[in-house]
């Protein structure tokens, strides 16, 4: 985690190059970009924006050029806002995210739809012996010890 102002400083940069994706930059190239997160150096030099672009491969490749050559300009307008005396580099990194959740979300149906075949089969098994064969032995070995507890019975009649 960085210090309180790099983070001020990522999350104003985050904020800039947003506004100037959705009302400046107009270059058809650039799709349906949503900036995720940008990260700044500890010495606020550099700055990674992560963004994430809604369509195929071939618009993602069009967004990533988009936003190369809109770099300069991006830059100079957070320089504007940040009003520091040096304006960070910026370098635009498609997140991962989506992609990353898409396959997370797969291998848990997977998982899911193994765990319902495994409680259906569950569902139709038997016991291979008794249904608790603990249960009989624990009771038995009770008897026992009450049995052993006792004192001896004299079976005598009392009339005889």
């Amino acid at each position: 985690m960085g210090s309180m102002r790099v983070n001020k400083v990522a999350d104003r940069v985050k904020v800039v190059v947003a506004e100037m994706l959705d009302r400046r930059i107009k270059d058809p190239r650039l799709g349906f970009v949503t900036v995720t997160d940008v990260r700044v150096t500890g010495d606020t030099q550099h700055a990674t924006v992560f963004y994430t672009v809604m369509g195929d491969s071939e618009e993602l490749d069009a967004t990533a050029a988009a936003l190369e050559s809109a770099k300069g300009l991006i830059r100079s307008e957070v320089g504007k806002q940040l009003g520091m005396r040096h304006t960070p580099s910026l370098e635009f990194v498609r997140d991962a995210v989506p992609e990353n959740a898409r396959q997370i979300e797969d291998l848990l149906e997977r998982a899911r739809e193994r765990d319902a075949r495994v409680a259906a089969k569950a569902a139709k098994a038997e016991y291979a012996g008794d249904a608790d064969p603990y249960k009989a032995k624990a009771e038995e070995l009770e008897e026992q010890v009450a049995l052993e507890d006792q004192p001896p019975r004299l079976d005598r009649d009392p009339e005889a």
